[in-house]
């Protein structure tokens, strides 16, 4: 799951407005009275801000613009139009629910987000058995972080990188761990799974960002472009040797939203280097031709190519 969150991108990082000392302002004057709005008038705000951020201001236009261009290239312009139209509406949608999420009811969140066959873990819980879920920015994945832990038999637990913000980053740590989610670093569930007679754990990574340059992906084409996947969630994988679980998050109509669950694999290390990898991008891909328009086309999921990761490794290599 990603460290990020949407709410800090527009109002913060990307438009450099707020800085570190303004943000507790910005929440309690801002964010918080916002969300303990009804949805219903949240989402008459959303058709305003649509006007605003798609046919004003065009924030990331190019980008998005660029990005399903290249993923769908023998689609028609109109198409491609289309879908960009129903992103940003979506988009939209996406920014007052996450900020909703805040406060967000018990009974709101069950009737908003639901889980299609969360039964798929049951036998690894009952035999004791941690698992590793993956997914990607689809749908809405704030309102799955809140509700996760009201549907799973495991423990739900995120792997995140914490904010630079230190105020931003406890309450949106906190928002999203109300009702049960654990949210820990890479290093701090390595430890974890190694208690003995301790509720399962579901480890939970979202994977379709673009990876740091001090990485090493997995290459591989996905969305007709070639791509660099995170190979953490593989990697912790075999580590632990945990079934491997994908989500996709579908948006059944504006404000309800359902993830379904698929096995990507039952024992890690019985599979090639990179498998797992190609088995949940390749998911994640037939999830996005499906449904194109709720997956996250603001982000820049393509800015790093394999020669800068190269690059990079030859660098390191010059200077050792």
């Amino acid at each position: 799951m990603s460290s990020d969150c949407l709410v800090i991108d527009l109002y913060a990082y990307n438009c450099g407005l707020v800085t570190q000392q303004a943000m507790p302002f910005l929440y309690y004057l801002v964010l918080r009275p916002f969300s303990l709005l009804p949805s219903w008038v949240l989402y008459r705000i959303s058709d305003v801000m649509y006007l605003i951020i798609y046919r004003i201001v065009g924030y990331r236009r190019k980008v998005v613009r660029t990005n399903i261009q290249n993923s769908f290239p023998n689609w028609t312009k109109d198409y491609h139009l289309k879908t960009e139209r129903e992103f940003y509406v979506h988009f939209c949608d996406l920014i007052v629910e996450s900020i909703k999420a805040f406060t967000i009811s018990k009974k709101e969140l069950e009737k908003r987000f639901g889980q299609r066959n969360p039964e798929i873990f049951q036998k690894y819980f009952d035999a004791g058995q941690h698992v590793t879920v993956v997914g990607g920015h689809n749908g809405n994945w704030e309102l799955y972080a809140v509700s996760v832990g009201l549907h799973l038999p495991h423990q739900p637990l995120a792997l995140y990188t914490k904010l630079n913000n230190e105020f931003m980053n406890e309450k949106i740590t906190k928002s999203r761990s109300k009702y049960g989610l654990w949210m820990k670093s890479y290093e701090e569930a390595k430890e974890i799974i190694k208690r003995v007679n301790e509720r399962p754990v579901a480890f939970i990574f979202g994977s379709d960002q673009c990876p740091n340059i001090k990485q090493k992906p997995y290459w591989t084409t996905f969305l007709n472009q070639e791509t660099g996947v995170q190979f953490g969630t593989e990697k912790f994988a075999r580590d632990n040797n945990t079934p491997v679980i994908y989500g996709f998050i579908h948006k059944l109509k504006r404000g309800r939203y359902e993830i379904e669950y698929r096995l990507v694999c039952e024992n890690p290390n019985e599979l090639e280097i990179g498998m797992i990898s190609e088995r949940h991008t390749r998911m994640l891909e037939t999830d996005i031709n499906n449904e194109p328009s709720y997956w996250l086309w603001t982000h820049k999921r393509w800015k790093r190519k394999k020669k800068d990761f190269d690059m990079y490794r030859e660098e390191l290599q010059s200077v050792a």
